[in-house]
């Protein structure tokens, strides 16, 4: 599979048991050993029927609130999300999730609802429960849930330990500047 074409708009869609549970387009910023794509503030939501139901987010018909610079690499069941204000990221978050898998015009993944903000060196956990409350719905299974607390409590180490990858590259670009 080839890469994305910086600039374009692909599809990130989220994928259910198979079948796609949301789409909604993002902007390819980097495709080089990570992923970097930006969701624009007010980007639409499309939620396609599906077998179990709908979509948590599914009363929202767009993204909003903030325009968020998404970081993926390959195999990790997380990304790094950028949230911006006035042109400058105002706090991480790790967003734990299937590792993404890429087509031509989309890549695909999984909110597992875990997550980790970080505001300056300070982080916390935000839906620790969220896994397990996938698991009691049908969302994900215990093997699923076991992988996201393993990859979770590794990623939480390395904060204490003070490393944070995305920031050497990441750390200071700026909306509508390309690359990283």
């Amino acid at each position: 599979m080839g890469t994305f074409e910086v600039g374009s708009i692909v599809e990130r869609r989220e994928i259910l048991h198979g079948q796609v549970w949301m789409t909604m387009p993002v902007r390819v910023v980097a495709d080089d050993e990570m992923l970097a794509v930006w969701i624009e503030d007010g980007a639409p939501f499309t939620f396609p029927p599906h077998p179990f139901g709908p979509h948590p987010w599914s009363g929202q018909e767009r993204w909003a609130g903030s325009s968020v610079l998404q970081l993926y690499r390959a195999g990790d069941r997380y990304s790094v999300w950028g949230f911006f204000a006035a042109g400058r990221v105002d706090r991480w978050y790790v967003n734990f999730e299937r590792p993404y898998r890429r087509g031509d015009s989309w890549f695909d993944t999984d909110d597992h609802g875990l997550d980790i903000v970080i505001v300056g060196d300070e982080w916390r956990w935000k839906d620790r429960d969220d896994v397990a409350e996938q698991v009691a719905e049908g969302r994900i299974t215990e093997a699923d849930a076991a992988a996201v607390w393993r990859e979770a409590e590794g990623v939480a180490a390395a904060l204490d330990r003070g490393e944070r990858w995305w920031m050497e590259r990441w750390g200071k670009w700026r909306p509508g500047v390309s690359g990283g």
